[in-house]
């Protein structure tokens, strides 16, 4: 080897070690910065004429496990999810109160309770029965706030995916920015390196977000999809928009129809300009947009529901009236005649008869004033067993039974109107073909001095509880933010135990107190399935106290199991952690060590060099 190739090959071995300390350097001083994977360089020697006289850095590499680093992308949304779930369902517990704690509501309900079974015993105690209104009071309120609570809660759902929306637009924006500037880079070099890791930061960021997959394609380029397959950046970025409204309410509803939906939807605008809702199709499985779709539209929407369920149950089992009806026949036919007359929209006739088959049927024949929300599906009541029928009442009693004739003619029924606002109900008088076995109206008691032990304790607001059904959905829907006590009744509290009208002085007695003890604590309710508690086919049934307490057992054990995922999630996603950073991280003490064989190094080639120099000097003085 001739000095002059000795001198080059110095050169370039201190070229490699000045470039080897410059990564180090840079190594060292990103040991902390989030996304900074560790760098080394590949060394390749140099040839002339056939010898090896040098070396080279061919490139910058990224220690990097990318199997190790989708698993933890998978993680990270998993556990984000997680995470924010459990975060909605403790503060929604703090909605229900600590179990024993005075704010509880299971306390509240209670307190009423004992309230009114101590009214059956002093009947006639003005201060019994304050303390009965005074606690009815308190429950009433307590309904009202929870349902605030709740809805605030939807709404901070509806600003986080608005927040969510916006951080996941600026992360496929620069995945895809940084798509086009890897198209004209170096494949390996350190800015190639540097870009890398910012469009991993990002793709990382969207991680946490949503469930994604990222497809590696040519130049160190990718394409990123959701879960289910759908693009959302490669050399162009979609974008999400997202419509957040302003107030969200008990009312507030998603769905596919623009004209009927009331919260916010996700639309992916696809660089062509084509659209797709997200939520629709069911794009996003996981990450935070997932939760916070999940709570806005799902738990907290159950959540509402059990305590619409509650109040509804309250005003109802006090209030509602059975008026059974009158056996009659006509020829050979046999039925029964039902005063419709004081029928309310919501309220109903029920009837049991048995078909030409000997199957037993039941109907629910319901009044409903506005017509826009005929006809009724039979889901309108719990009762899994009916059909429902909603009728229009506007047009008199006969125009009823037109409607009824011209549904049910081929079962055999037929009803007509006598007189008045009598409805009759016949059998076909084909012996027992067709039998009506009962009949018999539910009607809201209006009245404070009916006669009857019902009474009208619960309101919506100033207007009576029927459980109407509009177009715009049931009477029950938000009616916990709406419940209060009876005007009349709080002015009046002697109706708790007299009420009469016949003897507006009689003296106080236990009966109307009885009754009402009675349909809090003993009467079987049915509740609908759509507040999560009980199924279609098995609607729970049970007192309105079982009901309470099953709503808070179940929202109990939905938290106790989102803050069990919370934890181990967060388990899984610190052991991967874990591991990519003994993989991809810098350990600052190897990187010591690096620098002592990088020094060596470098000491060896400048001692080469400095060996030459002296070499030519000592032939030039010659």
């Amino acid at each position: 080897m001739s000095l002059s190739q000795a001198l080059a090959s110095a050169a370039a071995g201190l070229r490699v070690t000045q470039s080897g300390m410059a990564i180090l350097a840079s190594n060292v001083a990103n040991a902390d910065t989030p996304g900074y994977t560790r760098k080394t360089s590949t060394q390749v020697t140099t040839g002339g004429s056939g010898s090896g006289i040098g070396v080279r850095v061919e490139s910058i590499n990224r220690q990097l496990d990318i199997y190790l680093q989708r698993q933890l992308r998978t993680e990270t949304s998993g556990a984000s999810y997680a995470d924010l779930r459990a975060q909605f369902y403790d503060r929604l517990q703090s909605v229900y109160g600590a179990p024993g704690s005075a704010s509880a509501l299971t306390t509240i309900f209670d307190n009423f309770v004992g309230a009114v079974q101590a009214l059956t015993v002093s009947p006639d105690s003005a201060a019994q029965r304050s303390a009965v209104l005074s606690s009815a009071q308190v429950l009433a309120q307590q309904l009202n706030s929870m349902t605030q609570d709740i809805q605030g809660l939807r709404s901070d759902a509806e600003l986080g995916l608005a927040d969510a929306t916006a951080r996941a637009n600026e992360a496929m924006k620069q995945i895809a920015d940084i798509n086009r500037q890897l198209a004209g880079a170096p494949r390996n070099d350190a800015t190639t390196a540097s870009l890398l890791d910012n469009r991993d930061r990002y793709i990382d960021q969207l991680s946490q977000l949503m469930d994604i997959t990222v497809v590696p394609g040519d130049s160190n380029q990718v394409t990123v999809f959701t879960g289910s397959g759908i693009q959302l950046a490669g050399l162009q970025a979609s974008q999400i928009k997202f419509d957040a409204k302003g107030a969200i309410g008990a009312n507030s509803q998603w769905s596919e129809d623009p004209a009927q939906r009331s919260v916010g939807t996700l639309t992916l605008v696809s660089p062509t300009g084509g659209g797709l809702d997200l939520i629709a199709d069911g794009a996003i499985r996981s990450g935070e947009i997932a939760a916070y779709l999940e709570m806005r539209d799902k738990v907290l929407v159950e959540a509402q529901a059990q305590l619409d369920q509650i109040a509804s149950a309250l005003a109802s089992a006090l209030s509602d009236k059975s008026i059974a009806g009158t056996p009659v026949t006509s020829g050979a036919q046999a039925g029964f005649d039902l005063d419709v007359g004081s029928l309310a929209a919501g309220n109903a006739v029920h009837i049991t008869y048995t078909d030409a088959s000997g199957a037993q049927r039941k109907l629910t024949l319901m009044r409903v004033d506005d017509p826009a929300a005929l006809p009724l599906d039979n889901s309108a009541t719990a009762d899994p067993n009916d059909r429902v029928i909603g009728l229009d009442f506007s047009g008199g009693i006969g125009a009823v039974a037109d409607q009824l004739n011209a549904v049910l003619g081929t079962t055999g029924l037929q009803f007509s109107n006598p007189s008045g606002t009598t409805l009759r109900v016949l059998d076909d008088g084909n012996g027992n073909n067709v039998t009506i076995r009962a009949a018999s109206a539910t009607v809201t008691e209006t009245s404070l001095t009916g006669g009857s032990a019902e009474l009208p304790l619960f309101m919506d607001g100033n207007a009576s509880y029927t459980g109407a059904i509009t177009a715009g959905g049931s009477q029950s829907t938000g009616f916990a933010g709406r419940i209060s006590v009876n005007a009349s009744l709080l002015l009046d509290p002697s109706r708790l135990t007299v009420f009469s009208t016949s003897s507006p002085t009689e003296n106080a007695n236990s009966t109307r107190a009885d009754f009402i003890y009675d349909r809090l604590t003993n009467a079987a309710l049915s509740f609908s399935p759509d507040a999560g508690i009980g199924t279609t086919t098995a609607p729970f049934t049970g007192s309105l106290q079982s009901y309470l307490r099953q709503a808070v057992s179940q929202q109990g054990n939905a938290a106790a199991s989102a803050a069990s995922l919370q934890e181990g999630q967060g388990m899984v996603l610190a052991s991967l952690q874990q591991r990519f950073d003994e993989t991809s991280g810098v350990n600052v003490d190897v990187e010591l060590a690096n620098l002592l064989n990088l020094q060596n190094a470098y000491a060896a080639n400048a001692r080469v060099m400095t060996t030459v120099r002296d070499m030519i000097d000592t032939l030039l003085k010659m």
